[in-house]
């Protein structure tokens, strides 16, 4: 079970790298005139980099804000959802960062002999 996690976990930073790289290259691809119109007026390599990871830094920190508090709120909807319709054990909490484990069907047999 922990190398499941282990290998989902390393999935899911593989694509999140990715999807960054996607977002750093597409950002450039797409100011190439502005960059060449930039260079053409006299500015260094040096700051049309720091003008490059600006943009970038900012899309990524409106996104951080934006993406969190609504990861945050869906993820507490579905707990609240799950524990209404009761698909997990109805003695579970629907609070939002409770840690509940493997998702359990009202009525399996249990492991620990109970």
């Amino acid at each position: 079970m922990a190398a499941m996690a282990v290998l989902l976990t390393l999935m899911l930073i593989t694509v999140a790298g990715l999807s960054v790289l996607n977002s750093v290259v597409l950002d450039t691809r797409e100011r190439i005139r502005d960059l060449g119109v930039c260079k053409a007026i006299g500015m260094s390599p040096r700051q049309t980099m720091s003008l490059v990871l600006v943009s970038v830094t900012a899309i990524g920190v409106i996104g951080g804000l934006i993406g969190v508090p609504a990861g945050y709120a869906l993820h507490s909807l579905g707990l609240r959802r799950w524990a209404d319709h009761e698909i997990l054990d109805p003695g579970l909490s629907g609070d939002a960062l409770e840690f509940v484990g493997p998702p359990r069907a009202v009525g399996a047999p249990t492991t620990s002999g109970t």
